[in-house]
C-alpha cells in the first residue's frame, strides 16, 4: 500500500511562509489565517508535507484498508490560490459555502485569492462544523 506523502514535518512555518507566499498579500493572509485557526482549534500551526500548514491531527481509517493522519483544518499559500482545507466535500454541508464570499471549490478544499473575499465569521462557522464533523466520524482521537 502506498505511504501518504502528507504528514506533520518539523519544518519551521514562518520559514516556509516567507519563502512559499509569493506575494506580500499572501503573506499576510497567511499569518492572519493561522491567527484565526490557531484560536479556533487550540493547536499550533504545523507543517504538513512541503506545502500545508495544519492545526490538530486526526487518524482516518477508510474500508480499503488505508489509513493516515491529516491535520483537523489547514491551508497553503499556493501561488495561484490559498488553498482552505476546512471543508468536508460532503454534500451535506453545502450549505455552510452558502455565505462564504467569492471563492472555487475542489472535492474537499476551497480556493481564495486572498482572504478579504471570503466572509471570516462563515470561515470560522465552516471550520468548526469541519472539526466537529471529523470528530464524530474518526473519533475524538484529534491531537
Amino acid at each position: 500500500m502506498a505511504k501518504n506523502k502528507t504528514h506533520e514535518t518539523t519544518e519551521n512555518v514562518e520559514d516556509f511562509i516567507a519563502s512559499f507566499a509569493n506575494t506580500e498579500q499572501k503573506r499576510q493572509d497567511s499569518f492572519e489565517l493561522i491567527k484565526i485557526m490557531q484560536d479556533l482549534t487550540g493547536f499550533e500551526p504545523k507543517m504538513w508535507g512541503p506545502s500545508i500548514i495544519g492545526f490538530g491531527s486526526y487518524h482516518y481509517r477508510y474500508e480499503s484498508g488505508h489509513e493516515g493522519d491529516m491535520p483537523l483544518i489547514g491551508f497553503s499559500p499556493r501561488k495561484n490560490a490559498i488553498s482552505l482545507y476546512v471543508f468536508t466535500g460532503k454534500e451535506e454541508h453545502e450549505y455552510l459555502l452558502k455565505d462564504l464570499g467569492s471563492f472555487r471549490k475542489g472535492k474537499s478544499c476551497i480556493y481564495i485569492n486572498k482572504l478579504s473575499d471570503i466572509n471570516r465569521d462563515e470561515l470560522k462557522k465552516l471550520s468548526r462544523e469541519t472539526i466537529k464533523f471529523l470528530n464524530s466520524e474518526y473519533g475524538k482521537n484529534s491531537t
